[in-house]
């Protein structure tokens, strides 16, 4: 036996074991997918705009929103409070039982009101007002946050399914030659190399499909974690806004109610930066040294606290910095948002027009294999350069199919970039 026999013999044995080592190995993995299978009906009845809502009532940010709400509502009670802070009773009382002991009783009762100062209520009932106004605008945030999240998972899916079927047409392709290669083979008319060849090309196909179906899953249960739902809509292809800019985005929205509102902020500030005078009234009841005999009355006083910067300065930085934080963040937020609408007009373009070029790919592809497959029949073209054809074609096809769902994505993205919700 010669050198070269040997390594093709060798080569054979190899690869026949290679396939039955892959044959129990995606046995068992088939087991395992039958295993964990995660299923997702389509309903044709469910909308986008109620995953939508499904997705955002699932949000861990709407956590911190409903606490929120308390704030608001504290700063609508302090807005229509009668008084601007909570009022006081004291009480006193005084003898001299401990000193000269000549019966002297003192007892008296005070009322303490502040009093409100000038435009403290109109400033406090602006406030709440913007915080009310901010808490709506954190809500819409936080409903295209979502929308961003549940379009990216929906179109996931269908870029993965259209995977599955691609590579489903593969396989039934693969074995359908497979088929043929192997009665040509056991007629003679072929040699074992063919068949080990469109073997290979089976199991290749195999393997893709596997992980395709895998991708899928993951897909899926993704989708499911993000939405609490085993269905998915029927369609859920997005129209493109009109719009060409993200000023009504609620993103936006939300970083400029902020901003309005921190300057709010500021202006109560400016206003609380003393403390509220406070109206004093009091019931004294005395008695006096070696008297019997109790003296009623009652009196008003006035505390007027003084402006001071001890006082004023810590508030009045406070307020700036929340100010300035406001505006930094919602100009950082401009960046950003100018960045992906940038992104989503320009990949919208280049998706459209790859998509052209890809159907022109395709419609050349598809004639190249009806004339290869021709030719291989007549026996003017090895088996070798069909599947080579063949597998040009399929990617051709594979891209095609992906431009077709990468422009409809695009769109979504679109329009989650200018701030449209499903």
């Amino acid at each position: 036996m010669n050198t070269p026999f040997m390594y093709v013999a060798l080569s054979a044995c190899m690869l026949l074991n290679s396939q039955a080592i892959y044959a129990v190995t995606h046995e068992q993995d088939k087991h395992e997918a039958d295993v964990h299978v995660d299923v997702l009906v389509v309903n044709p009845h469910l909308s986008l705009h109620e995953v939508l809502e499904k997705t955002v009532a699932r949000q861990p940010q709407l956590l911190s929103l409903q606490s929120k709400t308390f704030n608001v509502q504290a700063k609508e009670t302090m807005a229509n409070s009668m008084l601007p802070h909570a009022p006081a009773i004291s009480l006193y009382h005084q003898n001299d039982t401990i000193g000269s002991g000549r019966n002297e009783r003192d007892w008296q009762a005070e009322l303490e009101l502040p009093v409100w100062l000038p435009k403290q209520r109109g400033a406090r009932e602006k406030v709440a007002e913007l915080s009310a106004q901010n808490l709506s605008a954190d809500r819409e945030s936080l409903s295209l946050h979502a929308a961003g999240l549940l379009r990216d998972a929906m179109w996931d899916i269908a870029r993965n399914r259209n995977e599955v079927s691609l590579y489903s047409q593969k396989m039934t392709q693969a074995k359908r030659l497979e088929a043929n290669i192997s009665k040509a083979f056991n007629a003679g008319e072929l040699a074992k190399t063919d068949l080990m060849l469109v073997q290979q090309d089976t199991l290749l196909a195999q393997k893709n499909l596997i992980r395709a179906e895998a991708e899928l899953m993951h897909a899926r249960f993704r989708y499911t974690i993000l939405t609490g739902l085993n269905e998915i809509p029927e369609s859920f292809e997005e129209k493109q806004s009109d719009l060409d800019s993200f000023e009504q985005s609620p993103l936006w929205l939300a970083a400029e109610s902020k901003v309005t509102l921190a300057h709010g902020e500021r202006d109560l500030t400016q206003v609380e930066k003393r403390e509220n005078m406070q109206v004093i009234l009091n019931a004294r009841s005395s008695q006096g040294a070696f008297d019997n005999q109790y003296n009623q009355s009652v009196g008003v006083r006035v505390r007027i606290p003084l402006d001071s910067a001890v006082r004023s300065a810590p508030l009045q930085a406070a307020s700036e910095l929340a100010v300035g934080e406001a505006l930094s963040q919602r100009e950082t937020l401009r960046f950003a948002l100018e960045a992906a609408m940038h992104e989503a007009e320009h990949n919208l373009s280049v998706s459209k027009k790859e998509l052209e070029i890809a159907s022109q790919q395709l419609e050349i592809a598809k004639k190249s294999a009806e004339l290869a497959q021709k030719a291989y029949t007549l026996g003017e073209l090895d088996l070798t350069s069909l599947l080579r054809i063949q597998s040009q074609t399929f990617e051709t096809e594979r891209s095609y199919t992906n431009r077709q769902l990468q422009v409809k994505w695009d769109i979504a993205r679109y329009n989650q970039a200018v701030g449209v919700l499903p």
